[in-house]
């Protein structure tokens, strides 16, 4: 799968769970200011995508991450 396939899928995800605006899921975007996310919306995200894309997140690795960049390289990482 390509890195622009890849996006697509993880953008859907990030869309359905976080009831965002396609257009606002960008690799810039920071889940609490962009678009409004909490915490809780992160572990959504991150279950979804760990279903989605069949890996596993371990909970510390979320640590830190703020972006839509920050997860996509985290569940890129995993594939």
């Amino acid at each position: 799968m390509d890195n622009e396939a890849t996006f697509e899928k993880f953008k859907a995800c990030a869309v359905e769970i976080l009831n965002v605006p396609s257009e606002k899921v960008t690799l810039e975007a920071n889940f609490a200011a962009d678009l409004d996310a909490d915490s809780l919306d992160l572990v959504e995200l991150v279950m979804e995508l760990e279903e989605v894309f069949s890996i596993t997140v371990d909970e510390s690795e979320l640590e830190g991450v703020e972006t839509i960049a920050q997860a996509y390289e985290l569940v890129t990482s995993k594939l």
